[in-house]
């Protein structure tokens, strides 16, 4: 069964049931969404032995604080979906598919099918209509598999859709959405050679036409860039305005002009694709412009804000994937001194402080999500999640290769592979150093009197 099908059912049932309810039936339905506790939810029966959930199901009396990393129940079954779909259909693809340097065809399509490639775009446009955790649950758990098929799903949901959710007119999101969520990539077109960190220097450059616009410059380090048909790149409109003249388009890749310059050999995530891409006047009409003239440097903040919480999730489904890959060789099969290493209290002491940082990140991660589902700020929630856990990710993955031993080091299995594409996530979508920077701004303008 497809996670679309799984999902969207649930989805429905969850959204039909709440809206039976009357909002001013108690203080806790009054309160504005944004106020509302998300880690809280009706107690069932068993859960508690001195507590009826007869009557109101939403009466305070029966409500409990849940954990930050519970699941409600679309959420679980996402994660139980994606699970499956991951070890079925990708873990068999996936050292073909680094050793290759490319994506297979058949699993990108099967990304679709899943219903994967649209998670938070409304049904109406083609989507599965879920929230934005469930964008993270799925993300997380494809990179317990493979982080490569995590970045792609994650740069395509987190980054692409959402613009268009959000900054598209009705008109354009009729007839890009529907795209989006069953056949065509998405990619982020953003960073330059000589704007990476500084990503408002960039150079890229368009001009009003006689029927729209005319974009000239290039881009680097472009995610999905193979695959996508559908990009949205950024480039300076007024470039004596600085960036405030930097405006967001939409370009389809079968435009004249534009061109995939060189396709980057990479240490890890390697069968995701990363290029460099051209654009030689490349003309895109007017309804091509994607929000207002002038406002792209905004849009691009707000969305890296949001898609570092994916970053930080495919981070901790990696630690998460390096871990139990090597806790079951260093348990199960592993011997050394007539005992299996996993006896060893040395080896007990790493492995219970490795699972430890892992559930600290994922606590990080998910109070992010659910922050941003909350509509609260969480700026330097998401800027912590993505330097811890990419942290993590490092020190889990590396130290799972000397649990594994000459098993760790080879590439028959995967324990080096998520050794590699563990680097990555200290550096796209803001490096360690500026999310660093970010909280520590964050941190003196609450701190200065």
């Amino acid at each position: 069964m497809s996670v679309a099908r799984t999902i969207r059912p649930l989805a429905r049932a969850a959204a039909s049931s709440s809206s039976r309810t009357p909002l001013s039936r108690t203080a806790f339905q009054r309160a504005s969404p944004a106020s509302r506790c998300l880690s809280t939810t009706p107690l069932r029966r068993y859960e508690a032995n001195n507590v009826t959930t007869e009557g109101d199901p939403y009466d305070l009396t029966t409500m409990l604080p849940t954990p930050i990393t519970h699941f409600s129940e679309t959420e679980q079954a996402m994660a139980e979906a994606v699970s499956k779909f991951a070890n079925d259909t990708i873990l068999p693809k996936v050292r073909e598919m680094d050793e290759n340097e490319k994506m297979d065809p058949a699993i990108v399509e099967q990304l679709f099918e899943q219903g994967l490639m649209g998670i938070e775009i409304p049904e109406k446009y083609g989507g599965a209509g879920m929230n934005f955790t469930a964008a993270i649950v799925g993300i997380e758990e494809l990179a317990r598999v493979d982080p490569s098929v995590s970045v792609m799903v994650d740069v395509h949901n987190t980054l692409v859709n959402t613009a268009i959710l959000k900054y598209g007119t009705e008109e354009s999101r009729k007839k890009w959405l529907p795209k989006l969520a069953t056949d065509t990539v998405g990619s982020f077109c953003l960073s330059e050679p000589a704007s990476g960190s500084d990503a408002f220097a960039l150079r890229t450059k368009a001009e009003k036409s006689s029927n729209g616009y005319k974009i000239n410059g290039s881009k680097m380090w472009i995610t999905n860039s193979i695959e996508a048909d559908f990009f949205i790149v950024f480039a300076n409109l007024n470039p004596d305005k600085g960036y405030k003249g930097i405006t967001a388009f939409i370009v389809d890749k079968a435009t004249k002009g534009f061109s995939i310059a060189k396709k980057e050999k990479k240490l890890g995530i390697r069968a995701s694709s990363t290029c460099v891409i051209n654009f030689d006047d490349v003309e895109i009409p007017a309804s091509n412009l994607l929000g207002e003239e002038g406002q792209g440097y905004k849009y691009a903040i707000g969305l890296l804000n949001e898609g570092r919480i994916g970053i930080a999730a495919q981070m901790t489904g990696l630690a998460l994937g390096s871990f139990e890959n090597a806790a079951r060789y260093v348990w199960n099969d592993r011997k050394q001194f007539g005992s299996l290493v996993g006896e060893f209290q040395g080896m007990q002491h790493q492995l219970a402080q490795a699972y430890t940082d892992i559930s600290a990140a994922r606590a990080l991660v998910y109070n992010a999500a659910r922050k941003k589902e909350a509509g609260q700020d969480f700026v330097r929630d998401a800027a912590m999640a993505k330097l811890f856990s990419s942290q993590v990710a490092g020190r889990v993955s590396g130290a799972a290769i000397e649990w594994m031993g000459g098993m760790g080091f080879v590439r028959e299995g995967l324990a080096e592979k998520y050794w590699r594409d563990s680097k990555i996530g200290a550096i796209y979508e803001g490096t360690s150093n500026i999310q660093l920077t970010t909280i520590a701004k964050l941190l003196q303008r609450e701190y200065t009197a």
